[in-house]
């Protein structure tokens, strides 16, 4: 049998931050979690054209703080920042706090793991060929500078009868390495025979430890 774990939950707390930073007591916990998924669903849902990566949800007494990670931050900020009130009011009507939104923009698409897979999903929709859909998302993605990428494919591609995966990998996937940043993302691709499902993996280099930081700081110095 494979033993198999998600990258970004291997390595939370050690390399990588949580998505959800607060604290609360036991009685309010499961209320403030389901409130940071409807946030994550209902941005996802509406604003999904809009390259969202990820959504980060920091919490204070006063007010919710959610930082949206976008390929396309003109198209959530909008002209004068009039897009960024309008998300703000909804999620204000939807939670019934206060929220702060703050978007960031993501310098290479390319090398957004959620971003390559919804990519290639949205290819698969609209008839594309499987194995030329990943290549070229391969393809840019080294291009972009990263060390290496997986994605797989599963489902009845092509149309075909009997459900199967292909795979394609360039460059180095470490994943068992806790100290690789492994960026990875999945997405649903919608089509006329089935549901086909796509997982994206990629390799970004490694973290640097406190000791390699503070020899660069020395080096900088």
């Amino acid at each position: 049998m494979g033993q198999k774990i998600h990258p970004t939950g291997f390595r939370v707390g050690i390399t990588e931050p949580w998505l959800s930073r607060w604290y609360a007591p036991k009685r309010t916990f499961g209320h403030l979690l389901v409130e940071d998924e409807k946030i994550r669903v209902h941005i996802k849902r509406e604003y999904g054209f809009a390259a969202i990566a990820k959504i980060e949800i920091e919490r204070t007494r006063e007010e919710v703080n959610v930082i949206v990670h976008s390929g396309r931050p003109g198209l959530l900020i909008g002209r004068k920042g009039s897009e960024v009130d309008k998300i703000r009011e909804e999620l204000e009507t939807l939670t019934g706090r206060r929220i702060r939104l703050e978007v960031k923009e993501i310098a290479k698409p390319e090398l957004a793991a959620q971003l390559v897979a919804e990519n290639v999903a949205q290819q698969l929709e609209k008839r594309a060929a499987f194995r030329r859909a990943m290549k070229q998302a391969v393809d840019a993605t080294m291009a972009a500078g990263a060390k290496g990428i997986k994605i797989r494919c599963a489902g009845r591609l092509g149309g075909a009868e009997m459900h199967r995966s292909e795979v394609v990998i360039r460059g180095s996937i470490p994943l068992t390495k806790l100290t690789a940043h492994i960026d990875y993302g999945q997405a649903m691709a919608r089509c006329t025979y089935g549901i086909l499902g796509v997982k994206v993996w990629v390799y970004l280099g490694d973290y640097k430890t406190p000791a390699q930081e503070e020899a660069a700081h020395g080096a900088d110095a």
